[in-house]
């Protein structure tokens, strides 16, 4: 029988995939997740693609099947494919859906993707010959009686054969704009203790003025009452620098969402050297699981990528933190990010049995590597960036081999693969960035861009916005740009993955994840192995 490893999922409106922004946004630390689900996604991605055949390099087996008519329905709903297929009004007939990617696994299994509905699901080897029976372009042979079949119905691999998917592809960018759930990136501080070689930020502004915090206060007391969901990622500079101003607005927005019974959730992205058990213990109470904290390698390479603003080591510091929080007995959820580049490439591979060491006995402890990019700071002339294919294939290798030595992969890559969970926070209308003195931005890695420059709020609550300017970063284009026409992953990334890099360069850039599909699947089927094997 199909083994579930992610359900598939109607429309998401807050999946904000991502502490990472790939391209231009893969170096920053910022985060978010999803508002409507009981797990935590997190925020940011999305983009086009070069238009791909069932057997290109990067998505081979992907069903490139063309669309039918239109069909009244919205959504694949697994109900709705069981009464198709048992009901006595006149057979429906079935094709593949042109959102499937698929790759076969180690034990001769079948991993099937779709990014419309999100759903992941894994056959046997015995399986599988008649899964892709069915698979293959053209009308499905209608076998309501097999539970197979059945299950592909369910999951939306398989589609009534009048499907309108582009239609359907489009429903979902238009739920972006949805007005009951919204996420703030909150920069309480843009100062930083730190001084990384990589990073892109200047450290102008201090942290948020009082003004500003009473006027987050007051716009969320009147904005609260037409919600149901509300996603805050606190960050910086290093957000932990103004703690008082994360427990000053957590406490009123905490208040205001029980109020008016809207959904709440935070997290926050640090670099891990305040994060003693003690805040992180008041963290907690104030509803932040979910962290996100940078170890780039051992404490030599660690060191001298991500030290003290001034001079002096982190990494002891930062270790001795996680470890203690190992003791608190509650719920969370802890991100290591490690970024590489072609200097510490080899450090971090080694790195990984340390990693295990320290953290694989807690499950609440998962890794997320990315690539180091230039993203505008002082020292991009000079970074040993990776090319893009060493960066695509390291990312999955070094994904691999953390499974394989026993420790979590991060649920981000599995986030980005929901639907429009690889479009970026800055795309979508229902995300705002707060800086420190006020000033709105869609974008943390350009705040002094003039086109990010968006208004400002007020100390009543009051906001002014450019909705000139808000436009250029959420309208993408996609619905008539032939790649993303033709894309597998369109659901997923809305030909937005980032805006940023679409204006600078005028071109789509298709995730980490788009790319190498295959490899991901094949990532996340080792994640659920192992995860099986120590139940059993």
């Amino acid at each position: 029988m199909l083994s579930v490893i992610m359900e598939g999922l109607e429309a998401r409106v807050l999946t904000e995939k991502g502490w990472d922004y790939d391209m231009a946004q893969q170096d920053s630390q910022h985060t978010s997740r999803q508002a409507s689900s009981s797990n935590m996604q997190q925020p940011y991605q999305g983009a086009a693609c070069a238009k791909q055949e069932p057997n290109s390099e990067n998505n081979e087996g992907a069903s490139t099947c063309s669309q039918g008519a239109s069909t009244s329905t919205t959504h694949c709903n697994g109900q709705f494919a069981a009464d198709k297929a048992s009901s006595s009004q006149p057979m429906v007939t079935w094709r593949p859906s042109r959102f499937n990617a698929q790759t076969k696994v180690d034990d001769g299994g079948l991993v099937l993707y779709n990014s419309y509905s999100g759903a992941i699901a894994s056959f046997s080897a015995e399986e599988q010959k008649r899964v892709l029976s069915w698979l293959r372009p053209g009308q499905a042979e209608v076998e309501p009686n097999n539970s197979v079949y059945r299950d592909l119905l369910e999951h939306g691999f398989l589609v009534p054969a009048d499907t309108d998917e582009m239609r359907r592809a489009q429903f979902l960018h238009q739920a972006m704009h949805q007005l009951d759930a919204m996420h703030l990136v909150l920069l309480v501080t843009e100062a930083c203790n730190f001084r990384c070689n990589y990073c892109y930020e200047y450290f102008p502004r201090g942290n948020m003025r009082d003004e500003v915090v009473e006027g987050l206060i007051a716009y969320m007391e009147q904005r609260a009452k037409t919600l149901n969901f509300l996603t805050i990622s606190w960050h910086g500079g290093e957000p932990l620098l103004a703690p008082h101003v994360i427990e000053q607005l957590s406490s009123a927005f905490i208040d205001v969402c029980d109020k008016y019974d809207v959904a709440y959730q935070a997290e926050i992205s640090t670099n891990g050297y305040y994060l003693t058990r003690e805040l992180f213990e008041q963290l907690l109470n104030l509803h932040i699981d979910r962290y996100m904290v940078t170890i780039d390698g051992p404490a030599e390479v660690h060191n001298a990528r991500r030290g003290l603003f001034g001079g002096g080591d982190t990494y002891e510091r930062i270790i001795a933190n996680l470890l203690s929080l190992k003791q608190v007995k509650r719920p969370f959820e802890i991100n290591i990010r490690v970024n590489f580049d072609n200097s510490n490439l080899d450090a971090v591979h080694a790195f990984i049995p340390v990693l295990h060491d320290l953290f694989g006995d807690d499950k609440r402890f998962s890794v997320y590597f990315r690539p180091v990019g230039c993203m505008g700071g002082e020292n991009d002339l000079t970074l040993p960036v990776c090319d893009a294919r060493t960066k695509d294939k390291e990312i999955w290798a070094l994904n691999e081999e953390a499974i394989q030595a026993g420790l979590q992969v991060s649920s981000f890559i599995k986030d980005i693969l929901l639907p429009t969970g690889a479009v970026c926070y800055a795309a979508k209308p229902n995300s705002m960035i707060v800086g420190s003195d006020g000033n709105l931005y869609k974008c943390s890695v350009a705040l002094e861009q003039v086109n990010n420059q968006l208004g400002c709020i007020y100390k009543d609550g009051t906001l002014e916005l450019d909705m000139d300017k808000m436009a250029v970063w959420t309208t993408s284009g996609e619905e008539t740009d032939e790649n993303c026409q033709s894309c597998f992953f369109r659901p997923a990334c809305q030909g937005n993955h980032c805006p940023l890099y679409r204006m600078r360069s005028g071109e789509r850039p298709c995730s980490y994840e788009k790319r190498q599909i295959k490899q991901v699947l094949r990532t996340i089927w080792l994640q659920s192995v192992e995860h099986m094997s120590v139940i059993q």
